[in-house]
């Protein structure tokens, strides 16, 4: 079995407009969820293989905190330029690119692609928009990343900073 966690990264700044999109860090809302989504993550035990991220500053840094909370080392972290507001069908070419000894994957991107693709695989889908920081757990009844598909995804959780405090 291979589980999936998809996570829209934490809030943004819009306050440096000299910066690029890809350069926003995260606010103070953002510093806060990040690692209380962590901590969510770890009260639930789990254990992750593989970390993929974006480029861009937001993503990069919540997949930190993230990380931090899981005491999942930050160098192991994998940036992926392909994750930057990537569509649902790049996403899922991500997942399917893991590594078959990783049993569990976080992959922190942004919307629409990350509600896009947990709709796409998920039998149960969302009736909202991801918030910032949200994460979808699914599980997948399969040996190998690249069989992961709709037809044996099963959803686990929806989890959102509102609900983890």
């Amino acid at each position: 079995m291979k589980i999936l966690y998809l996570m829209r990264h934490a809030k943004s700044s819009w306050s440096f407009d000299d910066l690029s999109d890809e350069q926003r860090p995260l606010n103070e809302r953002g510093r806060t969820d990040a690692p209380r989504m962590g901590q969510a993550l770890a009260e639930r035990n789990i254990k992750l293989d593989l970390l993929l991220a974006s480029t861009a500053v937001r993503s990069l840094t919540t997949a930190a905190l993230v990380a931090k909370e899981l005491e999942y080392q930050h160098d192991k972290i994998v940036v992926r330029p392909d994750i930057y507001h990537a569509d649902p069908m790049t996403l899922l070419r991500v997942v399917r690119e893991s590594p078959d000894e990783a049993q569990s994957v976080l992959l922190v991107g942004h919307n629409p692609g990350i509600t896009e693709l947990a709709n796409l695989l998920s039998p149960s889908p969302l009736s909202e928009e991801m918030p910032t920081a949200a994460i979808v757990c699914l599980h997948f009844q399969v040996e190998r990343w690249a069989e992961a598909d709709t037809q044996n995804a099963e959803f686990y959780f929806f989890d959102c900073p509102r609900d983890s405090n």
